[in-house]
């Protein structure tokens, strides 16, 4: 189909069934555009996915599975875990949430995301068993449910070697946990969706580690001490062993390859395997982290089907990359774009940035309802010097930019203005910044994918109007 013009009749009946279908899943009831409507843990449950995926002959066990579950880091861990088995020659299917720019992001196969055509066939597959079991019961599959099973159908169409499976909220009762890992990961542990998941990491951390099952292994990247002993018990529990990170997983020597910001390098011990000056694609030192897990994860699958040598594992973590995670728009002024959304990944991206040196430090910001907002802007009004807030259009779950300006007013060193949407405060970040400033967009997943809309536009623009 991408030799068809775009008038071509063919393409424009795709488009319109295309539309069609995402129409079709956007008309279920949606908790990542509105998650308010979720009143519990008991809005999700795993009976009705399990109905789900019966109906559609069980497209979940057609592959092994790596599973990855977190407050943060999990998408990057998946990412790197699927670029290595890549480079060691395996058909690799990665289903991650949400998407950024196109519902297909979400299903990939080896880096290539499902066509719409693809996207297409899989819905009219899922229409009938939906309207069956609507039928059935008072409710009827969601929005992320009937993308899981679209994922799983794509694998298994797909004939993949394996799934790396990214967790979408939590882990015990994510409709993603109707599966049998090989490996089962927890990337990391801190506060996030409290109301649902609970107001402790602690409660977290029993939630996440729901995804463990009986003697399949564990690796953990969570080191607090509460939150690693219910993670620890509960795999127990369950007879898995556990690889946790500075126990199981030793890094050393991290440090970046370059000037702020740029990837780092560093050694890692897993097992009984020593690599000495591994890089990596992503820049920031929680990025090692993540690329530990990845390691220690693809160690232990089966060994037989699952060949990877030491060069296979240098060569997926050089090609991971994510958008969206300390990704550089442009470099006069710098201007960085991320999706941190939580505390921990908010310090994480400052952290990052706090070696470099510049002249002034603007933040642009939006964030969501569901978010500590305070919190994310008392640990940014720590490293940022001025601060335009804006509120993104492409969700409902946006916080208006009213109140976040009284948040703002009220938390200490957080001088600011408003911007009445992402592309005036990109506009009016670059009019006040200079080369020697840093720009950076954060506090939303979907506000930075209408930023590196908004800059993917404005060069576009430049570039016509050079041409």
């Amino acid at each position: 189909m991408s030799s068809l013009g775009l008038d071509s009749p063919e393409l424009t009946e795709t488009n319109r069934a295309y539309q069609e279908a995402i129409d079709f899943l956007l008309s279920r009831i949606n908790y990542e555009s509105r998650p308010d409507l979720a009143t519990s843990m008991a809005d999700f449950p795993l009976a009705r996915m399990d109905r789900l995926l019966t109906l559609l002959g069980n497209p979940q066990t057609a592959q092994p599975v790596v599973h990855i579950a977190g407050s943060k880091g999990k998408g990057s861990t998946a990412i790197m875990v699927a670029r290595i088995l890549e480079a060691a020659g395996h058909r690799v299917g990665l289903f991650t949430s949400p998407h950024a720019h196109k519902y297909e992001e979400r299903i990939t196969v080896n880096g290539v995301p499902a066509s719409r055509q693809e996207i297409v066939q899989i819905v009219e597959r899922l229409k009938p068993i939906c309207q069956q079991m609507d039928s059935e019961s008072k409710r009827g599959p969601s929005f992320f449910e009937l993308t899981t099973a679209a994922g799983w159908l794509h694998f298994q169409e797909k004939q993949t070697s394996v799934a790396v499976v990214e967790v979408g909220l939590g882990g015990r009762l994510d409709s993603t946990n109707v599966c049998n890992p090989e490996v089962a990961v927890i990337a990391s542990i801190s506060k996030d969706h409290t109301r649902l998941l609970g107001d402790t990491l602690e409660k977290i951390a029993r939630e996440k580690a729901g995804i463990i099952k009986d003697r399949v292994p564990v690796v953990s990247g969570v080191t607090a001490a509460g939150p690693a002993e219910v993670i620890e018990s509960i795999a127990q529990s369950h007879q898995s062993k556990l690889l946790r990170l500075d126990r199981e997983l030793i890094v050393t020597n991290a440090s970046p390859s370059g000037p702020t910001p740029s990837p780092w390098t560093f050694d890692l011990e897993v097992e009984d395997l020593s690599l000495k000056e591994l890089t990596l694609g992503m820049p920031g030192e929680h990025q090692v982290r993540n690329a530990a897990l990845a390691v220690a994860t693809v160690r232990q699958l089966d060994p037989d089907r699952f060949k990877v040598s030491s060069e296979h594992l240098r060569q997926g973590l050089r090609s991971a990359v994510l958008p969206m995670r300390v990704q550089t728009l442009s470099t006069s002024p710098t201007f960085i774009l991320d999706s941190a959304h939580n505390p921990a990944s908010i310090q994480a991206l400052c952290d990052t940035l706090s070696s470099g040196t510049y002249q002034k430090r603007i933040c642009l910001f939006s964030a969501s309802k569901d978010k500590d907002v305070k919190e994310l802007l008392v640990i940014l009004s720590k490293n940022f010097d001025q601060f335009i807030l804006t509120a993104y259009q492409s969700n409902p779950r946006a916080v208006p930019i009213d109140e976040l300006a009284h948040i703002a007013e009220n938390t200490e060193g957080c001088r600011f203005e408003t911007a009445a949407d992402p592309a005036a405060a990109v506009s009016r970040g670059m009019e006040i910044s200079g080369s020697d400033d840093l720009l950076c967009a954060t506090g939303s997943f979907f506000f930075a994918a209408e930023v590196e809309d908004v800059v993917q536009n404005l060069k576009a623009n430049s570039e016509t109007e050079q041409g």
